[in-house]
């Protein structure tokens, strides 16, 4: 719920429908949102256990997974939230056969090939939440190290989602500048551990906040909502984002595996991909992530 009241709380929709398997969390949910409209911008909400009342929506943010058993293997779980998906992705797709596709569940790179299988849409519209939060978390965390503004952190993590994501040193600007000038310039640490610190913190920093608090939301409803803006306001933002990566950065034209890269988004979804100027070992990085990620969707027979 957190995506959609942060989506509610920055005047992104006329409109928020909520669909859920459980017809009373969800009715109750939708009415605790209600009961705040004197505080909020004027937004019809809606909700329903069927995808019908999500007809005609410019956007649809997919949250839906199945959730992994003790003990169980990471192709099982995929195979479980595929059929998940096929519960949910056509009809999504039929009453809304103009949409922008945005998947947020994970494995995320996964599911958005999965969904882009299901709905028939193209490429361009199919979007996986990818990197972003994770990226906001680098930018963070550099920023702490340098006593700076993240704001002013210029940095991406890239590739899978999860604990393989690339972090690119190599393009980190801040304020303009490449970090390493910003680092010695500051007399500050820079060394492979400091690097690794930042990285482990990075992948890290989701375990971290389930294990104080059980779940993440709100990191999570602030990075959606971000990519709902640029989308839906046609802001032309780059995001790294899960979209099809096939034949960048030598991935191969023939994997159709969807992976973070820095891309510019607006109202027709994915404008472009920017190519990085990758070192070698953060392009060979990538590429095992594609590898990795191309043989597990092979494995659902799609």
């Amino acid at each position: 719920m957190a995506i959609a009241q942060t989506i509610l709380t920055q005047n992104l929709a006329d409109e928020i429908a909520l669909v859920d398997a459980l017809p009373d969390k969800l009715r109750g949910e939708a009415l605790d949102l209600q009961h705040a409209a004197a505080f909020l911008p004027r937004v019809r909400i809606v909700s329903g256990t069927d995808a019908a009342v999500t007809k005609n929506s410019d956007l649809v943010v997919v949250t839906a997974g199945a959730r992994q058993i003790p003990g169980e293997t990471r192709l099982n779980l995929l195979q479980r939230n595929v059929a998940l998906y096929r519960n949910i992705v056509p009809p999504v797709a039929e009453h809304s056969p103009d949409a922008l596709l945005l998947v947020v569940s994970n494995p995320v790179d996964v599911l958005t090939y999965v969904a882009w299988k299901l709905s028939g849409f193209p490429a361009s519209r199919v979007i996986g939440s990818g990197t972003n939060l994770d990226s906001s978390r680098f930018r963070f965390l550099v920023a702490e190290h340098l006593d700076v503004s993240a704001q002013d952190v210029q940095a991406y993590m890239v590739g899978e989602h999860g604990d393989s994501s690339v972090a690119i040193w190599s393009s980190i600007s801040v304020g303009g500048m490449p970090a390493l000038k910003s680092l010695r310039d500051s007399h500050r640490s820079f060394d492979e551990a400091a690097l690794e610190g930042i990285r482990r913190a990075v992948v890290g920093g989701a375990y971290e906040v389930i294990g104080l608090k059980g779940y993440t939301s709100w990191a999570i409803g602030y990075s959606v909502a971000s990519l709902a803006a640029s989308l839906l306001r046609d802001q032309r933002r780059v995001h790294p984002v899960s979209v099809l990566a096939a034949g960048f950065h030598g991935i191969s034209d023939g994997h159709e595996v969807f992976l973070s890269l820095p891309a510019r988004l607006g109202r027709a979804g994915v404008l472009g991909v920017a190519e990085m100027d990758l070192t070698e070992a953060e392009a060979a990085q990538l590429r095992r992530s594609a590898k990795t990620l191309w043989e597990n969707c092979q494995l659902l027979g799609l």
